[in-house]
């Protein structure tokens, strides 16, 4: 009886862990329809009439897709610089904007003067490697985001002498699913040779 109690509790665990990834899906999907819905709701408050809410939308989205074909081809447009210029003269909040502005642009494509490097560091220690991932640079000084895993959007940035790091073969979103995935998702094995 205690060996299959032991058993069941062993299957129940394994299927919720490969439940797990499914249900974080589901609650984004879900937190992205909420946002909509409620946007729609709002709109339609205001308006009172489904034709100009979808119009509304239709707008929203080309503007979007401007903006976005603007970044893409010319890397900056005159909507963001706008909106730009007027945070600039909001203390506190510019430098908020700016800050976030420049993390996010360093895991986009379109943003080409950041450095799109990943490297190995020891860290916390000697002999403990970490995937970082290189944000700026100063002489033989890098600075370097080094993710927490599984959410690489936290993490610590430590400044490092070059010949602390080890140059990464792999790209932005490998290091990236690589520390999401904890380390499962590793395409480049062969790297670890490397490491001395």
């Amino acid at each position: 009886m205690k060996e299959l109690i032991k058993r069941l509790l062993n299957y129940f665990l394994i299927g919720v862990l490969a439940v797990i990834p499914i249900v974080v899906i589901l609650q984004i999907m879900i937190f992205v329809k909420d946002r909509v819905s409620d946007l729609f709701q709002m709109v339609y408050g205001y308006a009172d009439n489904y034709l100009y809410t979808i119009l509304v939308f239709a707008v929203s989205f080309f503007i979007l897709v401007y903006i976005g074909r603007k970044l893409v081809q010319e890397g900056r447009s005159w909507v963001i610089g706008a909106f730009d210029h007027v945070i600039e003269r909001i203390p506190l909040i510019n430098t908020l904007y700016r800050v976030l502005k420049k993390v996010i642009n360093m895991f986009s494509s379109h943003d080409r003067t950041i450095a799109k490097e990943v490297v190995y560091v020891e860290y916390p220690k000697d002999n403990m490697w970490m995937t970082a991932y290189v944000t700026n640079r100063h002489e033989d000084k890098y600075v370097l985001f080094i993710p927490t895993s599984p959410n690489p959007t936290s993490g610590y940035t430590v400044i490092v002498d070059k010949s602390k790091i080890i140059k990464s073969a792999m790209n932005i979103e490998e290091a990236s699913s690589f520390i999401i995935s904890v380390g499962v998702d590793y395409g480049k094995v062969s790297e670890m040779s490397q490491l001395p």
